[in-house]
């Protein structure tokens, strides 16, 4: 039986008096490949953050590796949805990574040799140690997304956080990505906040929908509750576009 990486219960987290999640519930088992989904402002993101220690719940509790998450975090790699970067800013490939590997009273004079070594097993394992010297703004987007992921895995973490890593990237790069964080999916368990609901019958492992509550599929698949909740307009388009369509019974909060 595997053991739980997170654990979320009855969680309830509210911004400035507007509630956002609220009998929040899951299990994200250790070796998951979980997609989040849900509509714009579903707590999604919220999740996220709340997982990393980054927000406090209202009420309810987090445990991330048997631990609250704070003390968890640096076991937790985190790729966030919007990574702002001034392209013309002359700092490379290599140096990005290595900021993966910043601790409170380090300053960048301060890299060791082991931070060195793993900065070059991360970008390795992302194929991108060759463009090491080149700088940042030099990248497409999708080659930019790997070493952002790359800086998120340089501390050899448990657990990988993305929230929308495809939103800039182009198909082939969407891809790639995805067919690459399955890979990583064998020795860390991952999820992913996305809208590319067709990445979920080739690569995930299971499904969450949040929308102030969570519900859980342990199947990579897309049914027409998911998608009455999310709000999509057209399950019949998407079901003809080849998803994966299954009809469950119906959601139960997880």
């Amino acid at each position: 039986m595997r053991c739980p990486t997170v654990e979320v219960q009855d969680v309830w987290f509210s911004y400035n008096g507007v509630l956002v999640l609220k009998e929040a519930n899951l299990t994200i088992r250790q070796g998951d490949f979980l997609a989040l989904l849900g509509p714009n402002g579903s707590g999604k993101t919220t999740l996220l953050k709340l997982i990393l220690g980054l927000l406090m719940p209202d009420r309810g509790t987090i445990r991330v590796l048997g631990r609250p998450p704070g003390e968890s975090a640096r076991r937790v790699g985190y790729v966030p949805q919007d990574v702002n970067i001034n392209r013309d800013f002359p700092i490379t490939v290599l140096d990005v990574v290595l900021m993966g590997r910043l601790r409170h009273g380090r300053n960048w004079s301060r890299y060791s040799g082991g931070d060195g070594v793993a900065a070059q097993k991360a970008l390795e394992q992302l194929e991108m140690w060759e463009h090491r010297n080149r700088r940042i703004g030099e990248l497409s987007g999708g080659q930019r997304q790997r070493v952002f992921v790359a800086r998120a895995l340089v501390t050899e973490p448990k657990l990988l956080l993305l929230d929308e890593p495809t939103a800039s990237v182009d198909t082939k790069g969407q891809t790639d990505l995805y067919t690459l964080l399955r890979e990583l999916n064998e020795t860390v368990t991952v999820v992913v906040v996305s809208h590319d609901v067709n990445v979920l019958s080739s690569h995930v492992k299971c499904v969450a929908c949040v929308n102030e509550r969570i519900f859980f599929h342990d199947a990579p698949e897309i049914t027409e509750e998911m998608l009455e909740m999310m709000a999509y307009q057209c399950p019949v388009e998407l079901v003809a576009h080849g998803l994966p369509h299954r009809v469950l019974k119906d959601h139960e909060d997880s």
